[in-house]
């Protein structure tokens, strides 16, 4: 393909940069639209990922080609690493890249090297993926001891005027509602149905591409959510529909439920919009925009409009500034020391503990499950089992549809590991079984012996950091005053477990 090509300068367009609008995308000039290695090939990415990669792609392919010239280069092709493909640019005469910040710590740094090494200059443009930009927040944040998403969310909400009243107040008269967003979904309740797109011709390629060439990867070529069976959108007015669809069917009931869990089902009233926002098909300011305008029109309780705000403009935009001020300090930090191994049973679902099988079992059918799911489920007992936070990175990148280097690294080496000593967050996300039988519909079990005793082992064992925290320091008093052989037992479950675990990775290596 190179061979032929003739431009001096160019557009690179990776995989989550899939914009309507795409900044670096101008009259006259070639793009090329990559399937790059890092997204493709750098893990065992699960089906679902590869094959909402290859449709979105193939349709922007056929979006961009209305009015532009465009190279497509597949996985396949030795140039999806830029690495390669900037020297082989460079070679038939390329002197400009044109492309938009990539929010990759290793896809920029792989980016800036090539091209100062083959003289290529670089032209970066802000992503219409997130509402700031570095330079928009560094002032604030440099005048900060450290990271709070409260207070960045209150100083985001008055700057941009949204949801506020009077001048400075925030409607409803509070900053954040979460505390009536606690409740667990009563027996009997009718849960919406998610309609997928019908299934188009860039979908169909994809799962025969990905059938192909990813033959052993978890998951599926479908999304397998109950009896239902489909594949998320992947392009923008499949994007927009779905959008519609959760403002018009589960918004509503989207606050008061947004913590809760049903082992049976998917998406419950979670607008399951990442995949898409994730790679461009949506942006934040138009999810936003129509937020409103649909609080605007119908009687949507505040709980739910600022709850779901507070996810988009609150912990996403969060997420992505300390990535980009923290995220390599974060990724080479390992504050616990851990280094035990995650055995395969977590990517099968077989561990016996049954809400971590069943949400295992929901992640290989959808390539999704909820950020309740993810915290207080996978990374709560994950943590548990002091696995190595690097591993439990991959495990999440892997594993999810929505998973990117910005994403992960604050997600789980500072919010479900605390792998960072705190950087981010004031505490670790732990618990005992009790949470997670509060918040879902889960029977109680023997896989309870085996959490609560890990929790409490946890506890034990880290007590010099559990104690600091006013909260966690209660709870150790709780565990000084049982009797001992109570906490002998505890103990015993809790390391035949984790030498199980050992166990079983050994058997697979």
């Amino acid at each position: 393909m190179l061979s032929t090509f003739r431009a001096h300068a160019v557009t690179l367009i990776f995989p989550h940069q899939l914009f309507r609008q795409h900044p670096a995308v101008s009259a006259g000039r070639s793009v090329i639209l990559i399937e790059e290695l890092l997204y493709f090939n750098q893990y065992n990415f699960i089906k679902q990922k590869l094959v909402l990669h290859r449709a979105s792609m193939k349709f922007y392919q056929s979006y961009l080609e209305q009015k532009h010239t465009v190279n497509y280069i597949e996985a396949t092709d030795e140039n999806c690493d830029v690495r390669k493909l900037i020297p082989a640019l460079a070679k038939v005469g390329v002197t400009e890249i044109h492309y938009v910040e990539v929010s990759d710590y290793l896809l920029e740094r792989r980016i800036s090297k090539a091209a100062q090494k083959y003289g290529i200059k670089v032209i970066k443009y802000q992503s219409p993926n997130f509402l700031s930009t570095l330079s928009d927040v560094d002032d604030y944040f440099n005048e900060k001891n450290r990271y709070f998403m409260t207070d960045f969310y209150k100083w985001q909400r008055k700057l941009r005027g949204i949801l506020m009243e009077g001048g400075n107040q925030p409607v409803g008269g509070k900053w954040s509602f979460d505390e009536d967003n606690r409740q667990k979904i009563p027996k009997g309740t009718s849960i919406p149905r998610v309609t997928f797109p019908a299934e188009n011709k860039f979908v169909t390629e994809a799962k025969d591409y990905v059938t192909k060439n990813y033959s052993t990867n978890y998951g599926s070529t479908t999304v397998q959510a109950n009896v239902q069976k489909g594949f998320f959108p992947v392009t923008f007015e499949e994007a927009e529909q779905w959008l519609e669809q959760f403002f018009e069917e589960r918004f509503m009931h989207f606050g008061v439920y947004e913590d809760a869990m049903v082992s049976k089902e998917n998406f419950l009233f979670h607008g399951t919009l990442t995949p898409m926002l994730n790679i461009g098909l949506l942006n934040p300011h138009q999810i936003i925009d129509r937020a409103l305008e649909t609080a605007a029109k119908h009687t949507i309780p505040i709980n739910s409009l600022e709850g779901f705000i507070r996810q988009i403009m609150g912990w996403r935009e969060y997420i992505h500034i300390v990535y980009m001020r923290e995220g390599s300090k974060q990724r080479t930090k390992n504050y616990w020391g851990f280094t035990r191994k995650i055995p395969i049973s977590f990517w099968k679902g077989t561990t016996g503990i049954v809400p971590v099988d069943t949400v295992i079992q929901k992640i290989l059918n959808v390539g999704y499950c909820h950020h309740i799911e993810r915290l207080m489920v996978m990374g709560n007992f994950m943590l548990l089992c002091e696995f190595d936070p690097d591993d439990v990175y991959k495990w999440f990148m892997e594993m999810f549809v929505d998973a990117y280097d910005w994403v992960m690294v604050p997600n789980t080496y500072g919010m479900t590991q605390f792998s960072d000593g705190g950087i981010m967050m004031t505490k670790p996300y732990i618990s005992s079984s009790n949470y997670i039988m509060k918040m879902s519909d889960y029977k109680k079990g023997d896989w309870q012996l085996t959490w609560d005793a890990l929790f409490w082992r946890f506890m034990h064992v880290h007590r010099d950091v559990m104690g600091a925290n006013k909260r966690l320091s209660m709870l150790l008093r709780t565990y000084d005053n049982m009797p001992k052989e109570k906490q002998h037992l505890l103990m015993k479950t809790a390391n035949d477990f984790l030498q199980q675990l050992e166990e079983v990775y050994e058997k697979a290596v």
